[in-house]
């Protein structure tokens, strides 16, 4: 699930080379973005996600889409001396825990944001495996920003309400520094 034109093109080189099946999820909001991508032939390993962001106060984890809304929240939380790490997972399956624990361990907080539904989705997975192997690392509770659990619309100002963004995360953000706004 890249978020980057460059991790578009190296995850896809990645898949087809892989002897496993691959699926590759592009979220269609990243469609308008724009970015360098050499003609080279490169991959990005599947299942090592990146930093994008570094930060000390609390980890905001994300993949395709809302990794640009995690950026933009941080740039936010930058103005209220909370310096958000922004983690990009880039691959579910198989999926960077070390990253993410190592992440948590430093900062004590997760946020995690998801274009997807709350319920049964990424959001309530990587919560399960921070409550399994990361709990002790934690100072507060763990944050979902996710899609209500409805149907999709299809209509534009339907969606815009619909999918979370950076405001959402952080609110969530926030809320995990004990910084909650009423």
């Amino acid at each position: 699930m890249p978020s980057t034109a460059n991790d578009a093109k190296g995850l896809l080189l990645a898949a087809i080379a892989d002897p496993n099946p691959v699926l590759i999820l592009d979220h269609r909001l990243n469609f308008k973005n724009k970015g360098c991508v050499p003609e080279a032939m490169y991959t990005v390993p599947i299942g090592k996600g990146v930093v994008r962001r570094g930060g000390k106060d609390v980890s905001l984890i994300t993949i395709s889409h809302m990794v640009h809304e995690a950026c933009r929240a941080a740039e936010s939380l930058a103005k209220e001396g909370i310096e958000a790490e922004v983690l990009d997972l880039r691959s579910l399956r198989p999926l960077d825990e070390e990253l993410v624990l190592q992440s948590v361990a430093k900062t004590g907080r997760a946020v995690i944001a998801d274009c997807g539904w709350k319920t049964s989705g990424i959001t309530a997975e990587l919560a399960a495996l921070l409550a399994e192997k990361g709990f002790a690392s934690l100072k507060a509770p763990v944050q979902r920003v996710a899609c209500p659990d409805i149907p999709t619309p299809a209509g534009y100002t339907l969606e815009a309400a619909f999918y979370p963004g950076a405001e959402d995360i952080r609110t969530a953000a926030l809320t995990a520094c004990g910084r909650a706004t009423q």
